[in-house]
C-alpha cells in the first residue's frame, strides 16, 4: 500500500477515540467513535482499539469505553447504518515459552533494543508480564495493524497527566513503526483542534523530544 504521509480520516479517529477512552469523556468518545465508523473504521478495528488500551488505561477504563461503543452500533443500527464487522486475527496466537519469545523479539522491535532497565531489574515479572501479555498476545493479533495500535497507545498516553516518559517512549516507538513525523505532528493538531489541549501539548513536547533523540540531538 502506498505510504501517504498524512493520516487518513480513519487514521485521524483513532487518537481521538483513545484520549477520549483514557479521560472517560463518554459524549467525546461517543463522536469520535462515530466519526471513526463514519471514515471506514470496522466495528472489529474500533473494538481492538478499545481492549488494547486497557494496557494503558486499566480494565475499568476499557470495560466502560466497550460500553459505549455498543451503544454507538446500536443506535447506529437503528439509523440503518451497516458498518462493516471486521475480521478476527489471522493466526491462532502462540502459548507459553514461544509467546514470550515472541512478545521479547516485538518489544525489541518497538523499543528500539532489548528492554532492560532498573524498574525491570527490580521486578522482572512486570516484563514478562509485558512481553507475554502486551507485546505477545494483544500485539500478536493482526486485525489491527501496529500503526494504528500507535496511534491508539499515543492519544491514550498524551491524555493521561504523568504519563509523559511511557508518552516519549510511544512516540519514538511510533516512528519505529512506520509512521512519520509529518503525520505524528498531524496527531498532535488533531488532539489540539477536536481532542484536548492539554493531551496535544503533552503529545507535542514529546513527539519534539522523540525527533530530537532519534537525530541524536
Amino acid at each position: 500500500k502506498a505510504r501517504s504521509d498524512s493520516l487518513s480520516a480513519k487514521q485521524q479517529s483513532i487518537p481521538l477515540i483513545a484520549a477520549a477512552m483514557a479521560a472517560s469523556d463518554m459524549p467525546k468518545l461517543n463522536a469520535a467513535l462515530n466519526e471513526g465508523l463514519d471514515a471506514g473504521l470496522t466495528i472489529g478495528e474500533a473494538r481492538e482499539i478499545l481492549v488494547q488500551l486497557y494496557a494503558y488505561a486499566g480494565f475499568p477504563k476499557s470495560l466502560n469505553a466497550l460500553g459505549e461503543l455498543v451503544k454507538v452500533l446500536e443506535a447506529r443500527q437503528q439509523r440503518g447504518i451497516k458498518d462493516a464487522p471486521g475480521r478476527e486475527p489471522s493466526r491462532a496466537i502462540p502459548t507459553g515459552d514461544e509467546l514470550l519469545a515472541v512478545g521479547e523479539a516485538n518489544q525489541t522491535k518497538i523499543s528500539g533494543g532489548p528492554v532492560k532497565n532498573a524498574v525491570t531489574d527490580f521486578a522482572p515479572v512486570i516484563n514478562q508480564y509485558l512481553q507475554a501479555h502486551l507485546f505477545g498476545a494483544i500485539f500478536e493479533r493482526d486485525n489491527l495493524d501496529w500503526q494504528s495500535r500507535a496511534l491508539a497507545t499515543v492519544g491514550a498516553l498524551a491524555a493521561m497527566p504523568g504519563v509523559e516518559a511511557q508518552l516519549r517512549s510511544h512516540m519514538r516507538a511510533s516512528l519505529r513503526v512506520g509512521l512519520t513525523a509529518t503525520q505524528l505532528h498531524q496527531l498532535t493538531q488533531v488532539l489540539a483542534e477536536r481532542g484536548d489541549a492539554q493531551a496535544a501539548k503533552r503529545a507535542s513536547e514529546a513527539l519534539t523530544q522523540a525527533l530530537a533523540a532519534a537525530s541524536g540531538g
